[in-house]
């Protein structure tokens, strides 16, 4: 690895923290290299952990599933590895802490699952409204290209494929298609009150941390 620490490559840095050790066992350790050992060795650890959730969303992305990854992480759940992962990688959406990172996640995958929950109770309507779509033959040729992905996501089995691709023609078809995309519109609105309505109750509820603690006080 090419990473650098202090201006030492991480292998450097690790060898001069353990020569330190050495020279410290034998009584031979000057204070200011000491010192000095101590500062690579809190950049040596801030590095270390900036690695392992680039390692772990580089074994994600080749489908290593979380239970082979929990050993690995010194845990002992698939829940435990996604959970010490959410903890440690960068925050995109602006979360400042882990518990934040991990909280908003399982928020998006509430939302998520009543988002598909609706789409598969009312799968006749969103299929309908796609085929339709998806019928059209009169639009310029970008609308066209998204209302042949309405149609792509019209062939699959999961009818909440459909939300995203037709939410993505509701610009395209207001200008010809004005009722086609009046549903579209409203079909995107019940699906973000769903996610919104699913997130004020989850934030209405402590964290399960909080309420085992609860639970147990």
């Amino acid at each position: 690895m090419n990473d650098s620490t202090g201006g030492y490559t991480a292998v450097e840095a690790l060898a001069l923290v353990q020569g330190l050790l050495t020279d410290t066992r034998a009584g031979a350790a000057a204070p200011a290299d000491l010192v000095a050992a101590l500062t690579v060795l809190r950049q040596l650890r801030a590095e270390l952990a900036d690695w392992e959730p680039e390692l772990v969303t580089a074994a994600r992305a080749q489908k290593v599933s979380w239970a082979v990854l929990a050993p690995a992480l010194g845990v002992t759940s698939r829940q435990a590895a996604e959970r010490r992962y959410l903890r440690l990688r960068p925050s995109a959406t602006g979360e400042r802490t882990g518990e934040q990172r991990v909280r908003a996640q399982r928020d998006k995958r509430a939302g998520d699952r009543a988002v598909a929950a609706w789409a598969h109770d009312n799968a006749a309507v969103l299929r309908q409204l796609a085929g339709q779509i998806s019928a059209l033959r009169d639009l310029p040729n970008r609308a066209q290209r998204h209302a042949d992905l309405v149609g792509q996501a019209l062939a699959e089995d999961d009818p909440a494929s459909l939300l995203s691709p037709l939410a993505d023609t509701h610009t395209h078809l207001k200008a010809t298609h004005a009722g086609l995309a009046a549903q579209v519109q409203s079909i995107t609105d019940q699906a973000t009150q769903i996610r919104h309505a699913t997130h004020a109750t989850r934030s209405s509820s402590p964290p399960a941390a909080e309420q085992q603690t609860h639970n147990r006080a």
